[in-house]
C-alpha cells in the first residue's frame, strides 16, 4: 500500500501500525463512498433553526468527522454488533455473563476502556475468520435494525446534517469494522466511514488486522490520510468526539467539538475552550457555531445491552 502524504505534521506520535491502520481505513473508506452515496436517502431532521454561521456554506475545503460511540449512538456498536452475531448462533453463551457487565460500565462511564477494547477486537477477530466480508455487510444491514437505530443521538445527527447542508462530506471515523460503519454512514446519509480493517483474502477473513484497531493515535492518521487524498484544509475542518482518547484526531482540526464528553475531555475542552454539547441530560454548553436544530436531539439513555462478543462457536 503506497503511503499517502500529509497536510499538516503530525502533533502526536504514532506507531508505524498505527500509521497502516489509519491509510488503510482511509482508502477503504475513499473506495466505497461513491457505491454507498446512490444508495444514500437523507432523513429529515426534528426541528428548525436559522440558519448558523458555521459550517460555512459551500466550502468544499472542509469535511466534519464523527467519533462514534457515545458520540453519535448511544454505547458501543461493536458490543450490538456481537450481540446481533450471538443472536445468529456465531458463539455460545458461557462467557455472556463475563462481558455483559462491559456494556454496563461504558453506558454507565460514558468512555471507552482499553482493556475491554482489546478484549472485544481479540473476540470479533476469531469470531468472523473464516466466514465472508459479504456475509458480515448483510448481517450488519439486520443489526443496524434491530439494534443501532433506535440508539442514534438526534442532536449528533443534526449536527452532522448541518454540515451536509452546507455541501460539505461528512465521514464516521470508529474502531468499530469498517463493514459495520459503512452500514451506519449510509443509513445516516452520510458520506462515508473510517473503521477498522480486517485483513481478508479472497473475499473471506483471515483472522488478522491490517494495521491495528482504529483507536487513538489510529483514528488521527486515518483524518489525516484522508484528508490529504481528498485535498481538504484541516483547519477549516470540524471533529466531534465524546472520548479523551480521540483528542489527537479533535486536535488536527480547527473545528474540535466535545460532544458527551468523558471527564478528560470536558477538562481539555475548557481549557483550550473547544465547543461542547452534552445530549445525556440535555444540558447545553458553548453554543458558539452549534445549529439550533441540534438543541432538539437530546435523549435520555436507554437500557444498557447485556451482551458482548465472545468466541466463536465450535
Amino acid at each position: 500500500m503506497a503511503a499517502l502524504g500529509w497536510l499538516t505534521p503530525r502533533r502526536r506520535s504514532a506507531t508505524a501500525r498505527s500509521v497502516l491502520a489509519g491509510e488503510a481505513s482511509a482508502e477503504a473508506a475513499r473506495k466505497s463512498s461513491k457505491e454507498d452515496e446512490q444508495k444514500n436517502q437523507k432523513d429529515s431532521t426534528d426541528g428548525a433553526g436559522a440558519e448558523p454561521e458555521f459550517p460555512v456554506q459551500g466550502d468544499d475545503k472542509a469535511a466534519a468527522f464523527f467519533d462514534l460511540d457515545n458520540t453519535v449512538m448511544q454505547g458501543a456498536a461493536l458490543f450490538h454488533f456481537g450481540r446481533g452475531l450471538y443472536k445468529r448462533k456465531f458463539f455460545e453463551t458461557r462467557d455472556l455473563a463475563r462481558f455483559a457487565w462491559q456494556q454496563a460500565y461504558f453506558r454507565l462511564a460514558g468512555h471507552e476502556d482499553p482493556e475491554h477494547m482489546q478484549d472485544a477486537q481479540d473476540s470479533a477477530l476469531s469470531i468472523v475468520k473464516g466466514h465472508r466480508v459479504a456475509e458480515l455487510r448483510s448481517i450488519g444491514e439486520e443489526i443496524y435494525d434491530e439494534y443501532l437505530a433506535d440508539r442514534i443521538w438526534p442532536g449528533t445527527r443534526a449536527l452532522a446534517q448541518a454540515h451536509l447542508d452546507a455541501g460539505q462530506k461528512v465521514w464516521l471515523v470508529t474502531a468499530a469494522p469498517i463493514e459495520i460503519a459503512r452500514v451506519i454512514a449510509r443509513r445516516l446519509g452520510l458520506t462515508g466511514a473510517l473503521g477498522t480493517v480486517a485483513e481478508s483474502v479472497d473475499g473471506v477473513y483471515t483472522g488478522k488486522l491490517v494495521g491495528e484497531l482504529l483507536h487513538g493515535p489510529a483514528k488521527a492518521e486515518a483524518v489525516r490520510a484522508l484528508a490529504a487524498a481528498e485535498s481538504l484544509d484541516l483547519t477549516r475542518c470540524a471533529a466531534y468526539s465524546d472520548s479523551h482518547n480521540d483528542i489527537p484526531m479533535l486536535s488536527l482540526v480547527g473545528h474540535p467539538y466535545a460532544i458527551n464528553p468523558d471527564a478528560k475531555l470536558r477538562k481539555h475542552a475548557r481549557k483550550l475552550d473547544w465547543r461542547l454539547r452534552d445530549y445525556r441530560t440535555g444540558r447545553k454548553a458553548a453554543r458558539v457555531g452549534i445549529p439550533a436544530a441540534a438543541g432538539v436531539g437530546a435523549v435520555a439513555g436507554g437500557t444498557a445491552a447485556a451482551i458482548a462478543l465472545s468466541r466463536r462457536k465450535r
